[in-house]
């Protein structure tokens, strides 16, 4: 995965490669060959104003993500719609990767990486070169109480 680097109004994009989770681990268990996993690389667009990972329904679809239930957003100009959830989205991103569950919209074209992802895989987003960059480049920071 590469950071591009491109800037657009103010987000990071960067390529990532999403995954079934499910197929994974099938395949990890002996049960599937791997060249059957479900994978795809996508272009994305990093905003931490957005919580959750969003993926375009054609993401979602072409992966055989389940629906594991429904959720109320809220776009930028306050409108609210029901979406659907998705469950088991493998995020490889910076060599880093990690398991969620995603808002499916149906008229989207890139994915969107959102603040939760960031922070489960400790990716910082620089604001002044609008790029990302691991806490620490070998290993997670995580504070536990």
């Amino acid at each position: 995965m590469v950071d591009r680097g491109e800037r657009s109004m103010g987000r990071v994009t960067i390529d990532a490669k999403i995954t079934n989770a499910g197929d994974r681990i099938t395949a990890d268990a002996g049960h599937m060959p791997a060249e059957q996993v479900r994978s795809t690389m996508v272009h994305a667009i990093v905003d931490t104003g957005v919580s959750m990972l969003v993926l375009p329904e054609r993401v979602a679809r072409r992966l055989g993500l389940s629906k594991s239930g429904e959720a109320i957003v809220r776009s930028a100009d306050n409108r609210t719609e029901i979406r659907d959830i998705v469950e088991h989205a493998d995020l490889e991103l910076l060599g880093r990767s990690g398991t969620f569950t995603a808002v499916v919209e149906p008229d989207r074209t890139d994915v969107v990486i959102g603040r939760i992802a960031l922070w489960s895989l400790d990716i910082l987003v620089d604001a002044e070169t609008q790029t990302l960059r691991p806490r620490d480049p070998d290993r997670i920071i995580t504070e536990i109480e």
